[in-house]
């Protein structure tokens, strides 16, 4: 049974080392300076460990109407700097609010998922394409950076099965999947794509930022992105089928420099699969570094590529 209690608040990942090192420990409710902000503290799981949840609605959200949903990872990290580990923050509200008042995008709500720190390179890493590594590979990535155990598959379960179910019966939102999306930077993005993937029926488009192609913190740098890519290929025909939505990006600078050349292969695939300009994209920013302040400056790309009026 799923357990939670609503508190309401008006109104460089230099490494991944930082992001997986860091855990939830402060309880302080961002501030926001459009909409409001409503938290689900502690909200449990039968799949994953229990995390805060924070759920964002829009300037003048109304029961009268229905909304889109974003559902966003690493949610301590999108609405306040003064609440997160690096003092910065991808200013949801200060971008979605005006975007939505002035007309460029659906009615939308955003629903961040906190990572607990300790697991959440295991829950952000695509499970089924770990099935298409060397046994070795496998064995030695599990042991060494994924706490033992595989949770992408439990942790998609807790957001389908236990998180989008309670957003829909205690919010006014659309429950389609033409109005649900799913979002998320470095292993967020890869967990994003896995989402779209494993469940199509239900999420209609992924945005992933700064895609962390190579999966592991210290291990191959080619054999687990072309996991990665042989599992997407295997996915693209039904997700063109159903005219579901993938933007990528990347930057060139710190962390994002590795992407370069992995994302123009996961473009390839894209291409000879046929997916239509109009459902996907992929664009380069050249300069920018893996960090909230970068994706801050781009949000409003991915946001109006998936719900843009």
């Amino acid at each position: 049974m799923v357990h939670a209690k609503f508190i309401f608040m008006p109104k460089i990942m230099v490494t991944l080392l930082l992001w997986a090192g860091f855990a939830p420990v402060f309880a302080q409710i961002p501030q926001v300076s459009q909409g409001q902000l409503q938290r689900l503290e502690n909200f449990s799981s039968q799949y994953v460990q229990a995390r805060y949840v924070d759920i964002w609605l829009p300037p003048g959200y109304s029961n009268t109407q229905r909304y889109a949903v974003l559902y966003m990872h690493d949610g301590q990290m999108l609405f306040d700097s003064s609440t997160t580990w690096n003092k910065q923050e991808w200013g949801v509200d200060e971008i979605l609010g005006p975007l939505q008042t002035e007309g460029k995008m659906v009615p939308c709500i955003v629903v961040g998922m906190w990572n607990t720190g300790a697991t959440r390179h295991a829950e952000y890493f695509p499970q089924k394409p770990q099935q298409l590594l060397p046994k070795v590979l496998r064995d030695s990535l599990q042991a060494l950076e994924l706490k033992g155990q595989a949770q992408a598959d439990a942790y998609l379960k807790f957001i389908v099965r236990e998180l989008k179910p309670f957003i829909d019966k205690n919010f006014s939102v659309h429950t389609d999947a033409a109005h649900t999306f799913v979002m998320g930077s470095s292993m967020g993005g890869l967990i994003s794509m896995y989402a779209l993937a494993e469940y199509p029926q239900v999420f209609g488009g992924a945005g992933c930022l700064s895609t962390h192609w190579p999966g592991s913190i210290t291990r191959s740098p080619h054999i687990i992105p072309e996991a990665f890519n042989r599992y997407l290929a295997q996915k693209l025909p039904k997700l063109i089928k159903m005219k579901r939505k993938i933007y990528f990006d990347y930057g060139t600078a710190t962390l994002d420099s590795l992407y370069p050349p992995l994302q123009a292969r996961i473009d390839e695939t894209m291409r000879q699969a046929g997916f239509p300009a109009a459902q996907w994209t992929s664009r380069k920013f050249e300069g920018e570094d893996h960090s909230e302040r970068a994706w801050r400056k781009r949000l409003t790309i991915p946001v109006l590529f998936l719900m843009g009026i």
